[in-house]
């Protein structure tokens, strides 16, 4: 029977190309529309390291300011800074309650040296530990991080990004090769295989083009900062009591109340969420003994789910947005309804015929049911075509551009799964009523009239 009813689909298509145009370009923009905001809404709303969402915690302190009116984020002035001073990251960093620690920051310098290179090379660098590279699970393409004598040292050892290294090398094994980093010769330890999370989850200090640039150029260790006594290049923030002497030096830096690390640590029991909780509380007292942490007790342990809500990753534009294209692919529908209504209806003398000759309500309704599946599946076949030219319409628009979101714009499987299963279960919903409605209407009415 469905080889029947797919054969009687098709004439009735033939017999109204106009309306079936219609109604297949109404299902196509209503869900193009719908793949392009929820793919996008998808991306900037996920946790890219999603298994590891309860292990894996950004640790902040409150060490700021006392005075409300110079709160970090005026929507919410009692939340803590995201970074910590240099004083506060490196105690915390000594403690061994952690399966793993890490601490993040910036600094700017120029690779040279590479065969047949013939101008220095800016890259953003981040100085942190090896652990993070475990902690994030970071792939490889060659190499891998280094140990923790390469952290104590620190020893002169690098990682490259797998687009440096492609620049450099023309994306050969690189390992073991010595590269200029700042005019200081670093040996290459690892080549990064393609890592760029969107969003940044683990620093959302805005230090690159918002929450999704790209991750850094080159990675070596975190003492190479202090080594070198390098101003850092990322996100800071300054604060001092009234008359303190301006933070000009790096020893100033480091003696300051100005926070400019990150730190993220690897808590897998709550056993150890506790006793590094209370640690970070123990010290937070005995700071404010010494006069320091003048604002309340606000010492916080965040998942990195908690850590992209506080962060509001997902402004209330792109939830705007969201509700306007479904609301967008509603109004498609409730068209589609109105026309399928319509046609059916046109074509009940024929129903009624078939009625007569003793084909059944519930035939009558698979047969129409059949003719709505397929207007679906050819609205879902071009609006998917369509949500892919619109995100590669979005991509080229901020090819060239420094909207690090724009560029960002890609095709999401699982977005793209959402939306065409919402979409094409919506559409045969719609299309129940029109299919049920014909199979109601009495045949004896149009057999008068043939």
């Amino acid at each position: 029977m469905l080889g029947y009813y797919l054969r009687l689909a098709l004439k009735s298509f033939r017999r109204t190309p106009g309306l079936t145009a219609l109604m297949v370009g109404a299902i196509a923009f209503g869900i193009a529309a719908c793949i392009v905001t929820l793919t996008e809404y998808h991306r900037m709303s996920s946790n890219p390291i999603w298994w590891k969402n309860n292990v894996l915690y950004a640790v902040t302190m409150d060490s700021w300011d006392p005075n409300p009116q110079d709160a970090l984020d005026p929507a919410n002035p009692t939340l803590a800074p995201d970074q910590l001073t240099y004083q506060d990251a490196t105690y915390l960093y000594n403690s061994d309650i952690p399966k793993r620690k890490t601490l993040i920051a910036y600094l700017s310098g120029a690779l040279s040296g590479a065969p047949g290179q013939t101008a220095p090379l800016w890259v953003r660098t981040q100085v942190t530990t090896g652990d993070f590279f475990r902690m994030f699970d970071i792939p490889f393409e060659y190499g891998g991080p280094w140990n923790a004598a390469a952290d104590r040292g620190p020893e002169p050892v690098i990682v490259l990004s797998q687009q440096e290294n492609d620049e450099l090398f023309s994306g050969a094994d690189s390992v073991g090769r010595d590269i200029l980093w700042d005019r200081r010769r670093f040996r290459i330890v690892g080549v990064l295989n393609h890592w760029d999370p969107r969003p940044r989850y683990y620093d959302l200090s805005h230090t690159a083009h918002g929450d999704f640039g790209s991750s850094a150029d080159v990675f070596i260790p975190f003492k190479w900062d202090s080594t070198l006594q390098m101003w850092p290049s990322g996100q800071m923030a300054f604060w001092g009591p009234p008359g303190a002497a301006p933070v000009v030096t790096y020893q100033q830096l480091t003696g300051s109340e100005t926070v400019w690390i990150l730190m993220w640590v690897e808590l897998p029991t709550a056993a150890q969420r506790e006793r590094f909780l209370d640690f970070m509380n123990a010290y937070w007292a005995q700071q404010r003994r010494a006069g320091r942490f003048q604002r309340p007790q606000n010492n916080h342990l965040w998942k990195v789910s908690q850590w992209l809500r506080i962060h509001h990753v997902v402004n209330d534009d792109s939830r705007l947005l969201l509700r306007l294209a479904f609301a967008f692919l509603a109004v498609c529908l409730i068209n589609t309804v109105g026309i399928l209504l319509a046609k059916f209806l046109r074509g009940a003398p024929m129903t009624g015929i078939r009625r007569a000759l003793g084909a059944s309500r519930r035939q009558i309704f698979e047969q129409h049911l059949t003719e709505v599946a397929l207007l679906s599946l050819a609205g879902s076949g071009l609006g998917l075509a369509l949500g892919a030219l619109g995100l590669l319409g979005l991509h080229a628009m901020y090819a060239n551009s420094f909207d690090a979101y724009g560029r960002s714009a890609h095709f999401d499987s699982l977005g793209v799964i959402w939306a065409l299963t919402l979409a094409a279960a919506s559409t045969l919903l719609a299309g129940l009523y029109p299919a049920w409605r014909i199979g109601r209407a009495s045949p004896a009415l149009y057999l008068k009239n043939q």
